[in-house]
């Protein structure tokens, strides 16, 4: 996100950040009850391995993007610019894809080697995002915006190549991120990602359930 223009895309988008009312004292912008709608959308839509996820995916996530710069949280407001990069790539995955025997990309496990680079890649990349938020933003918790950032980008890429594990990622994510949002006063934004946590163990339900029809002989 350019540093430089930012003031001036954040007053163009005064209009959606004006609040529409005020929960436990904070407001809520009209713009976080539109990326709220389109996020449940986009999450059911992941549950049922629906395609049109990915579209939601990338019109939350430009609202998200704006809310999360004008709350000072600028690693979640990079990770929403990163998710939609993804979000076409993903959209392309599950249209398109292929898995690792030649055939349509399906529902499957990480391979323990995966698990292991996974959480080496999520360790290694913590603290080096959490000392650029700190030393180039004035970001009042940038580790904490660091480790929400870093995490998600790994659930997102899962999620793209229909990895289960995933949803393990996201629930965690969404425990976590409900703490952060909680601290920044965005409570309707808190409420949504305590619902992603619930939405999160149902999506790893009904892909186990996906996942043992596709390894059932005949």
């Amino acid at each position: 996100m350019d540093a430089a223009g930012l003031p001036a895309l954040l007053q163009a988008a005064a209009p959606l950040l004006a609040a529409a009312f005020t929960l436990w004292g904070s407001p809520v912008t009209w713009l976080e009850i539109v990326a709220f709608v389109l996020s449940l959308a986009m999450v059911a839509a992941n549950m049922r391995v629906n395609p049109v996820a990915w579209p939601l995916a990338i019109a939350a996530s430009v609202l998200y993007a704006l809310l999360f710069a004008a709350s000072r949280l600028y690693g979640e407001a990079l990770l929403q610019l990163f998710f939609i990069a993804v979000a076409f790539w993903g959209w392309w995955q599950w249209l398109r894809g292929r898995g690792a025997d030649g055939g349509a990309l399906v529902v499957h496990r990480l391979a323990p080697r995966g698990r292991w680079v996974l959480a080496a890649g999520v360790l290694v990349a913590w603290p080096l995002a959490g000392f650029t938020l700190g030393r180039f933003t004035d970001s009042d918790v940038p580790f904490a915006d660091a480790l929400a950032t870093v995490a998600s980008v790994a659930g997102q890429v899962l999620l793209g190549r229909k990895v289960i594990e995933n949803w393990l990622v996201w629930l965690a994510v969404n425990v976590f991120s409900v703490g952060l949002f909680a601290w920044k006063a965005l409570w309707l934004t808190t409420l949504l990602y305590a619902l992603f946590a619930v939405l999160s163990v149902a999506g790893w339900m009904a892909w186990r359930a996906r996942l043992d029809v596709t390894r059932r002989p005949g």
